[in-house]
């Protein structure tokens, strides 16, 4: 009876250790993207309507900005703003070589700002100077009905943005 008194105890002790030690993980998660955050000036914090106008700059020719889509390869080619640049966001560091010049306007967003903030913190931390973060992402340019190309399909307009939705994966051996 002791020795299952003895388990019962120790794997409560366990998963109170568990649990408060996930919760310690979280809570520094928001503070390490709450100091990115930071890095980034106010006025370079954006929303969908200012980067869809600076969208239609960058497609009359009016404008020299790039726009940074650092969704992965596979949510690119889902979904994406015509002439819009993928860059992964675990790849911030190919950044400089690809644009070297610390004043080039660019414009980042992924789906709807998280992974946006440590990749536009980061620039800022490396001296880049004219970099927006755009808040809501694609999800924020979806739900306004914003024209997004698809790889396979062209231009395509999503009519109801659901981040629930789960497919059934069916292996395809003839790939």
């Amino acid at each position: 009876m002791r020795s299952i008194f003895g388990a019962i105890l120790l794997i409560f002790l366990i998963s109170i250790a568990v649990s408060s030690s996930a919760t310690d993980t979280k809570s520094e998660e928001e503070k390490v993207s709450a100091e990115m955050k930071k890095n980034i000036p106010a006025d370079r914090v954006k929303n969908i309507d200012d980067l869809y106008q600076k969208w239609l700059k960058v497609q009359a020719g009016k404008s020299k900005a790039i726009l940074v889509d650092i969704r992965t390869e596979a949510e690119f080619n889902s979904g994406h703003i015509q002439d819009s640049n993928n860059i992964d966001s675990g790849h911030v560091y190919t950044i400089p070589g690809k644009w070297a010049d610390p004043e080039t306007e660019m414009w980042v967003f992924c789906r709807t700002a998280n992974r946006a903030i440590y990749f536009v913190g980061t620039m800022y931390k490396y001296g880049y100077k004219n970099v927006y973060l755009v808040d809501r992402g694609i999800v924020g340019w979806a739900e306004k009905g914003y024209p997004l190309v698809n790889t396979y399909l062209g231009e395509i307009r999503v009519t109801k943005y659901d981040k629930k939705l789960k497919e059934t994966y069916a292996f395809r051996e003839n790939k």
